[in-house]
């Protein structure tokens, strides 16, 4: 009997256990199935469109390798799936677990519909992380609260071998494939100019180039000029790519790579805590007492990249440019907005929401939270200096110089107090003394 393997955030063919389940079940016959869900359509910005465009059309061109074809609906998940099951009599529906509060409200109605046609849907953890949440537990609780114990455990845990791709696969006849969505079929608007091309074959092809130079991760991964880091998160978030397939690969053989895969961990970290705390995507995870300050003239030069800051400014130009932010700058903007200026982190986990290709609810907000202080971080009214930050991660300028041109004729680490230095620049004074806004965020905080 036929079976349907309900593609989310899993978009590849390589390591693919919710593919290989639906298939074994189904001895070849299975329906890989994705439905551009109506529920979704706020979270399908252009960026995200155009990447998951690029995803589903070399998913499809995978599994026709396969022997199949990417079968395309539109409209409400649970109905969508209800009816393509019904057509081809399915047994079960196979798919990745998930821990947003949408993923949660999808796999209850699926479970309730299904189960009243007579099917099983069948969930299958660790496909979009390393380690499912709720495996690694601390002696009292359901989750950690803090990484250090957390990675220490999830370090331990043996992960499965990586899957080879499928073969043999046959989609039961009768069933219509649909079109494959253009990423102006998704989302309207303009999206940024240096977007990474999305799918499995581009993933893979960076992960391999990655590999062969990880080394340099160790002393690069804090410097924004270098290309130092992977750049896989957008591949890991729509699941072109195998988190426990990259672990492996990468291995913890040097110091480096460890380094590299710790930051897997953090991803799994964050994801065990949504899963524990649902509310922390909108909520704090840890009540500080916050009275946010409201200031929409702040928060417009913020999110326009003319705070007067020169590091923040790059960083957010990047956001615009790229739809991608290196991490270093995640937390030096992220800060600068809770802690400098003392606005609410969701204003920025929902600009940030807007433009990230990389944009996902568990590392987004949970990262957020934790650079607020409301979240994880065992010291949470520590403020990031961006000036300090600045001259230790981007010591030559080459960052902000390459980025903010108009400060470009600043040598050194004079590019990042331009109000020093004077001249006839084109370039805004900053918005606010840091000194005193640090000492104003402290007091506020009762700290």
């Amino acid at each position: 009997m036929p079976t349907v393997c309900l593609f989310t955030r899993d978009l590849r063919v390589h390591d693919q256990p919710v593919l290989h389940a639906a298939a074994e079940q189904g001895d070849g016959d299975v329906v890989p199935l994705f439905v551009v869900d109506d529920e979704v359509e706020g979270f399908r910005v252009p960026n995200r469109a155009r990447f998951l465009a690029d995803s589903l059309a070399d998913l499809d061109a995978g599994l026709r390798n396969a022997g199949a074809r990417l079968v395309v609906r539109w409209g409400d998940v649970v109905e969508e799936v209800r009816t393509v099951a019904g057509e081809v009599d399915a047994t079960a529906v196979h798919v990745a677990g998930d821990v947003s509060a949408y993923a949660g409200r999808r796999r209850e109605a699926l479970e309730k519909g299904l189960g009243e046609d007579g099917r099983e849907l069948v969930v299958h953890d660790a496909v979009v992380t390393v380690v499912a949440p709720g495996t690694v537990t601390p002696t009292s609780g359901d989750h950690f609260k803090i990484f250090t114990p957390y990675h220490r455990k999830w370090a331990g845990v043996e992960t499965r071998a990586p899957l080879d791709p499928p073969r043999g696969l046959r989609l039961p006849k009768g069933v219509k494939a649909g079109a494959l969505p253009a990423a102006t079929d998704l989302a309207d608007g303009d999206t940024a100019h240096g977007l990474l091309p999305g799918g499995e074959k581009a993933a893979r092809a960076r992960v391999d180039d990655w590999l062969d130079r990880i080394d340099e991760y160790g002393q690069g991964q804090d410097l924004p000029a270098r290309d130092g880091t992977s750049r896989l998160s957008p591949y890991l978030h729509f699941g072109c790519l195998s988190p426990t397939e990259l672990a492996r690969r990468a291995g913890t053989d040097s110091e480096a790579a460890a380094q590299f895969v710790r930051q897997l961990a953090w991803r799994d970290f964050h994801h065990q805590t949504l899963a524990a705390v649902p509310r922390a995507s909108t909520q704090d995870y840890r009540d500080r007492g916050d009275r946010w300050r409201r200031d929409d003239e702040e928060f417009a030069a913020w999110a326009e990249a003319r705070t007067g800051v020169p590091i923040v400014d790059a960083g957010m130009r990047q956001l615009h440019h790229e739809g991608w932010m290196h991490n270093r700058l995640r937390l030096i903007t992220g800060s600068f907005l809770t802690k400098s200026l003392y606005l609410d982190w969701r204003l920025g986990a929902r600009h940030f929401l807007g433009h990230l290709v990389d944009g996902d609810v568990a590392n987004n907000q949970m990262n957020w939270q934790w650079v607020a202080g409301t979240g994880t971080d065992t010291r949470p009214n520590r403020v990031l200096n961006p000036i300090t930050q600045a001259k230790r991660y981007d010591p030559d300028g080459d960052f902000v110089r390459h980025w903010v041109p108009e400060l470009a004729e600043l040598e050194g680490t004079r590019i990042h107090e331009p109000w020093k230095h004077g001249g006839n620049l084109d370039y805004p004074a900053p918005i606010v003394d840091l000194e005193q806004a640090g000492s104003a965020f402290r007091s506020a905080r009762g700290a």
